[in-house]
């Protein structure tokens, strides 16, 4: 895994603070904790329904203490932003020629050295989808590592951590009880979110 600006020290120190102090004049309040014992996991980041998901979760992962990636579209590796992006814990992935992309995240976890959290949105896109994308189950299967369950309720203005959940191999049993987590959670756009998708 790349160098982050989460695995910068000084920087990190920094935006912690920064990251805490605007969250809370804009009303937010951070919950849960990750376990001391999750190291290595997939982390849901859901719902995904605005632009606005990607700087609260950063600023969500600093104040919690993080050292995320994130997956997203290609075009976040354009110029002039990709460098930043990149830095930002970015992954850029092009979904329609990704063949191997479960195979090679599920590697990435198991060869990365310390803690580290791969945050994948579900539904893979801000827009309205009718069923949540299984590729998060499948990499945090394959890698051996548990799934934390992570929101951003733009209705009661609270992001952070829920339950670790270890996956069982049951995908249709297990969706069931990840997505009940999810089902009093509103995005942004809360009508483009369903967790029952």
């Amino acid at each position: 895994m790349h160098r982050t600006i989460f695995d910068t020290p000084g920087v990190n120190r920094v935006f912690r603070a920064l990251s805490a102090a605007i969250l809370r004049l804009s009303g937010w309040k951070v919950e849960g904790r990750l376990p001391a014992d999750v190291g290595k996991c997939v982390v849901i980041a859901a719902p995904h329904t605005s632009n606005w998901d990607l700087p609260y979760t950063l600023m969500v992962a600093f104040v919690l203490d993080l050292r995320i990636y994130w997956m997203g579209k290609w075009q976040i590796s354009r110029p002039p932003f990709g460098g930043l992006m990149r830095w930002l814990g970015g992954i850029a992935v092009r979904r329609e020629t990704s063949n191997n992309l479960v195979a090679e995240a599920a590697q990435a976890l198991v060869d990365a050295d310390g803690p580290v959290q791969l945050i994948v949105p579900p539904e893979g896109t801000r827009s309205k989808v009718r069923y949540w994308k299984t590729g998060f189950y499948y990499i945090a299967l394959q890698a051996r590592v548990p799934i934390v369950l992570a929101y951003l309720d733009y209705t009661r203005k609270v992001g952070g951590v829920g339950p670790v959940f270890h996956p069982t191999g049951d995908i249709d049993r297990d969706m069931v009880t990840i997505k009940a987590f999810y089902a009093n959670i509103r995005g942004r756009h809360a009508d483009q979110f369903d967790a029952q998708a």
